[in-house]
């Protein structure tokens, strides 16, 4: 009876033993992983702040094609309108050339072809004109797509910074 009685505890000491041992087991590989996920959040955040650099530098320089544009805009509606009152003079002058020296006298004829010439300049910057607009239109596009480009990264920043502090300190 004693051996059995022996055998029972030994049994029982053993189990209770490999019980034990498991736990620790289980417990020691945990900060393994832990490790890692800290890892993983150090190379993303690393990452993220490299997409938030890059997103911000196409910010600015989208903002100074858009700066570009709108001078080049304004430079060409300064020429159309120019161009305009050039039309309106000569028109003002073919009028009373016409009057004066006739419809095909020289001074109309000159009249005519300054005319001709001045609607030609007065419709290459109209086209300047809405090139620059759809340049603009482009730009500003591409700046609001790369602001929230920012904003998603900004984002991703603060999620995997969050993570890394949970992972160091705990859940």
């Amino acid at each position: 009876m004693n051996a059995q009685l022996y055998l029972r505890r030994s049994m029982l000491a053993l189990g209770v033993a490999g019980l034990l041992a498991g736990g620790v087991y289980a417990q020691s590989s945990d900060p393994t992983l832990q490790q890692q996920d800290i890892r993983s959040d150090k190379k993303d955040i690393r990452q993220d702040e490299k997409d938030l650099a890059k997103d911000r530098a196409d910010r600015n320089a989208d903002q100074r094609d858009i700066n570009k544009d709108r001078r080049d805009l304004n430079k060409d509606r300064v020429d159309r309108n120019q161009d305009q009152r050039d039309i309106n003079k000569d028109k003002r002058e073919l009028r009373k050339d016409d009057a004066k020296y006739g419809v095909n006298s020289a001074q109309a004829q000159a009249d005519r072809k300054d005319l001709r010439a001045d609607r030609v300049d007065r419709n290459k910057d109209q086209h300047d004109i809405n090139k620059d607009k759809r340049d603009l239109r482009a730009d500003r596009k591409d700046r609001n797509a790369d602001q929230r480009d920012i904003n998603k990264d900004k984002r991703d920043l603060h999620k995997d910074r969050r993570d890394l502090r949970r992972d160091r300190h705990g859940k």
